[in-house]
């Protein structure tokens, strides 16, 4: 069966001000979401792989947590580390703005440790949830030992952390070579205007790295993509299923394409968790052969529903 390695962390979240009339709120967060939009979207056979280190202090709750995932492979569990694992305090001024403080301990990994887990795997998706995940040296390792795609959700790598923990916008050094890592790259738009003023010169300096596809996510107007010529996902080649053994969709030889794909439109609940519920979405979909659009019109829905749920506890059924 095709393995889908999805590479992230943990954090327990404390938020305050999601609703203003409640107490605040204890929950799983960061990948939590991203894994239930995975359980969600994968098509049947693919399995999903955990490549995610968990403090000591609460290895006991993110078992329980993977137990609930209907498409996990057997066996399949975090790496219980001797550290207490992150945790992060959120409060909400608006629906989509919010300030962040993160403690723990939990360390990024290397390519020693990483390089033997993903060696079965099918296609990685990656989510920079702390934003101390991978080194460069470590993803630039992934990207040469790994021969399956890579979707890669930048979000906190454009994170620094104040000695207090406050999650404030830090410079990116060595974008081209970050770039360079990855086969689809993911950013929202306060990222991409921190990458660059300019989409379109971030967009051309991304394809020019080797991304096939830059997604920018864009609230409740949808998400927009930039393609690279003759890049509509990856088509199955002969016989086996896995994406290791997929092509490029073949297109006509055409210049870079670009759209935007609208969002449902709907009440939102709670926005928490949208980000990452749309990149796993979308890269499952991708890695299982859906064109482009059909994977972010399929990213956007996943996203609208998580929008009207609270919590990552429970939401791969909701989903």
């Amino acid at each position: 069966m095709p393995k889908l390695g999805i590479l992230g962390s943990l954090v327990w979240d404390l938020i305050y001000g999601r609703d203003p009339a409640a107490a605040p709120v204890e929950e799983w967060g960061g990948i939590a979401y991203a894994l239930a939009g995975l359980d969600a979207s994968v098509v049947p056979g693919w399995e999903i792989v955990p490549l995610i280190k968990v403090g000591q202090d609460l290895a006991g709750k993110a078992g329980e947590l993977l137990r609930g995932l209907e498409h996990l492979a057997p066996g399949a569990r975090c790496v219980e580390v001797p550290a207490p694992n992150n945790r992060v305090v959120l409060h909400y001024h608006s629906r989509e703005r919010r300030t962040e403080r993160m403690s723990g301990g939990v360390p990024g990994w290397t390519w020693p440790e990483l390089g033997p887990m993903v060696r079965d795997l099918d296609a990685v998706y990656l989510n920079f949830i702390s934003g101390f995940e991978l080194t460069l040296g470590t993803a630039q390792a992934l990207r040469r030992g790994f021969d399956g795609p890579i979707y890669a959700d930048l979000h906190s790598l454009l994170l620094g952390m104040q000695h207090d923990g406050m999650r404030v916008p830090r410079p990116l050094l060595e974008p081209a070579s970050w770039m360079g890592c990855f086969d689809v790259v993911q950013l929202n738009e306060d990222e991409m205007r921190q990458l660059s003023p300019d989409p379109l010169s971030l967009a051309a300096g991304a394809l020019t790295e080797g991304v096939s596809l830059l997604v920018v996510t864009l609230g409740a107007k949808g998400a927009a993509y930039v393609a690279a010529p003759g890049f509509d996902g990856w088509a199955e080649r002969g016989a086996s299923r896995g994406v290791r053994h997929h092509l490029p969709a073949p297109l006509p030889p055409s210049t870079v394409r670009s759209a935007l794909i609208p969002a449902q439109s709907a009440e939102p609940l709670d926005p928490t968790g949208c980000g990452d519920v749309f990149g796993a979405a979308a890269a499952a979909r991708l890695f299982a052969g859906d064109s482009v659009e059909a994977a972010i019109r399929h990213a956007n829905v996943m996203a609208s529903r998580n929008a009207a749920f609270r919590g990552a506890g429970g939401l791969s059924s909701h989903l």
